[in-house]
């Protein structure tokens, strides 16, 4: 346990600096684009005189330096405030909550069919490396993983969606159906069944062959061939010494998929009309919303560095040498 908390702390306090430059970079990078939340504004309303313009800019804050803008920036951070958007004319904030639990259903389901489906098939696929199973599984899975994820959405949405109407075409639930409890919660569900397949199973075939290599590398290590020796069962080789550690470079990849998990969700919800954390993004870039756009990616910053953290202490409970470090120092 002790080790556990150490770990943690450790990463919490390394992961400050990394979000200290993601919040510079991106607010720098956004501040050197042309126009601004006035600019934007005043496009939307159909311009403006000159005081209007002066106005507005004081009262954004524009009037005064970059450096002085990025330090009210960060200490509006501390205190949560993340500004006000201009599109939704509402504090950004609130718009992200709003639409950020429709991403983290999408997400959460697509790492749950990619990483335990994809692990499960794998340890089929790695058990007799050079099978029947073995070489189907690897197949089909490099052909899946060629397949570019918004063009396996538009293939399975007018198959099971347009054709059969099996399932809804779009959006995250029925609108106006006045559901409540689990009659929503099923409806929600049944809504998310196709952008969950189109986000999940291109990464379900990436962990699919890791795994796959992960196992039919450690059949030639020292432990497997010493637990062969033994006489040990072959399905208690394969769960308990040959995928035990196998899994721990899936791990580690799920950490690094996540920021590319939550990038390609962009994609599935435009072609699901999914109102998430993707469109927002969309929306803000369309509206040259910088504030927004600058909110959304500081706190897919945050998301990606607390789905690291889970990783590392997931890690750590499969590999008890992990955090031996912290906990003997």
């Amino acid at each position: 346990m002790r080790r556990a908390f150490l770990l943690v702390r450790r990463r919490l306090i390394s992961s400050i600096p990394v979000l200290l430059i993601v919040i510079a970079g991106t607010f720098l990078l956004l501040e050197a684009a042309p126009g601004d939340a006035v600019d934007a504004y005043l496009l939307s309303i159909g311009g403006g005189d000159p005081v209007l313009v002066q106005s507005l800019r004081e009262s954004y804050g524009l009037d005064q330096s970059i450096p002085a803008r990025l330090w009210l920036y960060v200490s509006a951070l501390v205190r949560l405030d993340l500004g006000w958007s201009v599109v939704f004319d509402r504090p950004i904030l609130d718009v992200i909550l709003e639409r950020l639990p429709n991403t983290l259903w999408l997400m959460g389901s697509a790492v749950a069919l990619s990483f335990g489906l994809g692990s499960a098939l794998g340890i089929v696929a790695g058990a007799r490396p050079g099978s029947a199973a073995d070489r189907a599984l690897s197949i089909g899975s490099l052909a899946l993983y060629a397949v570019p994820s918004f063009w396996f959405g538009l293939v399975i949405s007018v198959v099971f969606a347009v054709q059969l109407r099996w399932f809804p075409t779009s959006g995250i639930e029925t609108i106006a159906s006045g559901k409540e409890g689990f009659a929503r919660a099923r409806d929600i569900a049944w809504h998310l069944v196709l952008p969950v397949s189109a986000l999940g199973f291109i990464y379900l075939a990436l962990f699919l062959r890791m795994m796959r290599s992960g196992m039919a590398e450690a059949w030639r290590q020292d432990y497997a061939l010493a637990a062969r020796a033994k006489g040990l069962a072959r399905s208690r080789i394969v769960v308990r010494h040959i995928a035990r550690n196998a899994l721990l470079p899936l791990v580690t990849m799920l950490g690094l998929q996540a920021a590319t998990m939550l990038g390609g969700s962009i994609v599935i919800e435009s072609v699901f009309a999914i109102p998430g954390f993707g469109r927002l993004a969309q929306e803000a870039v369309a509206g040259r919303d910088t504030a927004l756009l600058t909110g959304i990616i500081v706190v897919s910053a945050v998301l990606v560095i607390l789905v690291n953290l889970l990783v590392d202490i997931t890690y750590a409970l499969l590999d008890p040498r992990v955090g031996a470090t912290e906990a003997a120092a």
